[in-house]
């Protein structure tokens, strides 16, 4: 039988886990994510999915275990690694859409052949350049997040529930985004504890609701996954 091509493992997690006040949250855990590769986080309200992206992005700090980037040990991933968007947009109130883009781009770079005046328009706001952030709806204000994402440079993205406040149109957005992104050879993390209608990529699922695991979707099989875990640095 002939083995799967090998994919570029862009994160690898081993016996990771987070406790707070002596209680476990989450752990331990093992997966890799390759290039390419979407892996859902699910789990009800209190399981640790908002926890884990946390820890990944190094505002907290795990337990026990390891996390390895692209074969190298670390504490927390390359922040010029991961693009992170959780529930606090982190927009600044009284800049414009535009200018909101533009800051980001000079803290963190910007993707080849995209600009902020096109990210905008890639995510339904072209015309809005000069309202402030803090006068968008929620659903405009995610849409900024969104198009910060198509404007970052970062392989790896780390989105806590990216669908919500979106209507419909939204979130076919947000599944385009992240089809363009992996198809790109980026990944990405995506907590949610709803529907979700995987872009046609590889996609799995690591499960927190008590039944703690990887659903496999695609060729990457739980031993592959188990090795590659065990075996990174």
């Amino acid at each position: 039988m002939n083995e799967p091509a090998s994919i570029p493992l862009l994160l690898a997690v081993s016996r990771l886990r987070f406790d707070r006040n002596d209680e476990c949250v989450f752990g331990p855990l093992d997966f890799v994510v390759a290039a390419g590769e979407a892996l859902l986080v699910t789990g009800g309200n209190g399981a640790g999915k908002t926890t884990l992206l946390r820890v990944l992005a190094g505002l907290l700090r795990a337990s026990d275990g390891r996390i390895g980037w692209c074969g190298q040990p670390c504490a927390s991933l390359p922040t010029e690694g991961i693009a992170f968007v959780g529930h606090h947009a982190g927009h600044k109130s009284e800049l414009g859409a535009l200018d909101n883009l533009r800051f980001a781009a000079g803290l963190h770079g910007s993707r080849p052949a995209t600009t902020p005046a096109s990210a905008l328009a890639d995510v339904g706001l072209a015309g809005y350049e000069d309202v402030p952030s803090g006068r968008l709806s929620a659903g405009q204000r995610k849409r900024l997040s969104l198009a910060r994402l198509r404007l970052s440079p970062a392989r790896l993205w780390l989105l806590d529930e990216p669908y919500a406040n979106l209507d419909r149109d939204g979130m076919a957005l947000v599944d385009r985004l992240l089809a363009r992104h992996l198809d790109d050879g980026g990944a990405a993390l995506i907590t949610t504890h709803g529907a979700y209608a995987p872009p046609p990529v590889r996609t799995r699922t690591l499960w927190l609701d008590g039944r703690v695991g990887i659903d496999d979707a695609d060729t990457m099989t739980t031993a592959a996954m188990t090795t590659a875990a065990e075996s990174s640095p």
